[in-house]
């Protein structure tokens, strides 16, 4: 059953279009359902801090930035084209949603801002007052609801979602993640491919971008198939060319799985064998001796018949060597 956003009520008309929940239809057990219960739990609690909140005006400069990035340093004209949508509502109609402010924790007389990025930009821009509730939460209650408010805009990509579900778990807020399945609104399997997605090189995730059309499946798949040898240097190859960056980014994303998909797999390289070679004082015979991982190999040369002499002796006494060889290992093994 699909869990009701706590903060639809504040959300719509707000930073971008918003897009209806997709309902899930997961089944619970057992420590599975008592887990879910506990993060429907936290997300209603969250949502009651706006319950009967007063929407008052403050001055836009007065307010920073979330401490919690949610969004790519890249593909600006994505940002920009979702950025002119809503100045231009607030522009005509004013602002119909309020923003959520928290007092900022370091530095007093100012506010941190939880969610509305768009809407203080363009009271910013517009030299209006910033129509916000403002609520003193703590950093686990503020990235719930910074999640929870991505969760019902449509233009927020999967990659993103990763980066932010990772940047919430390095942050410790609790040793099961429950902050962080509550923020980004998934189960457990599915924050874990979050996560490994997220995992990946940052230059490369930044060369590629928001990448908005293309889903978990598909990142997972990257993610796997970076996995194999030789194939992120391939990738970061790619995506250092000039002709990378002027694609749009879902096509930089194709044409590195592409790229991926058509290398020969690279072979690690074999260790060099190892060789020796032995003579005796009168030098009628020589061995070279060869080690090659597991194997090892000699081979007797000699004038005359020495060497299949030799070899024939070196055969016929082989359980006393080994057995001599067996003892002074025991010997040096005690010894230590």
């Amino acid at each position: 059953m699909a869990r009701k956003n706590p903060f639809a009520s504040i959300m719509d008309n707000g930073d971008a279009p918003a897009e209806r929940p997709v309902a899930r239809d997961y089944t619970f057990k057992g420590a599975s359902r008592s887990l879910i219960s506990s993060i429907d739990e936290m997300a209603a609690q969250a949502g009651k801090l706006l319950e009967g909140e007063t929407i008052i005006e403050v001055d836009p400069d007065l307010v920073d930035q979330s401490f919690a990035n949610d969004r790519l340093n890249v593909d600006q004209e994505d940002y920009e084209a979702d950025y002119a949508q809503v100045l231009e509502s607030i522009r005509s109609s004013g602002q119909n949603s309020p923003a959520l402010l928290r007092p900022h924790p370091q530095r007093p007389g100012r506010y941190m801002l939880v969610f509305g990025r768009l809407r203080w930009r363009a009271a910013k821009e517009l030299g209006l007052k910033l129509r916000a509730v403002i609520k003193d939460i703590s950093e686990r209650d503020h990235v719930i609801a910074q999640g929870q408010e991505n969760n019902a805009r449509a233009n927020t990509s999967f990659i993103e979602k990763a980066l932010f579900a990772a940047d919430i778990v390095q942050r410790k807020f609790d040793e099961d993640n429950a902050t962080a399945l509550a923020a980004i609104g998934v189960d457990r399997p599915t924050l874990s491919k979050m996560l490994s997605v997220a995992s990946m090189p940052k230059d490369l995730l930044e060369a590629i971008g928001r990448a908005k059309a293309v889903g978990r499946d598909r990142w997972y798949e990257l993610k796997l198939l970076l996995d194999k040898p030789g194939n992120v240097d391939t990738a970061l190859a790619l995506a250092s060319s000039s002709d990378f960056h002027g694609m749009p980014s879902e096509a930089r994303f194709d044409a590195i799985v592409a790229k991926l998909k058509a290398s020969k797999p690279r072979r690690r390289a074999a260790q060099a064998p190892s060789k020796r070679s032995w003579a005796p004082s009168d030098g009628r015979v020589a061995a070279e001796m060869v080690a090659s991982g597991k194997k090892f190999t000699i081979a007797l040369k000699a004038k005359g018949t020495d060497a299949a002499a030799f070899g024939d002796y070196l055969s016929e006494n082989l359980s006393e060597l080994y057995e001599a060889f067996r003892r002074e290992k025991r010997a040096t093994t005690n010894g230590d």
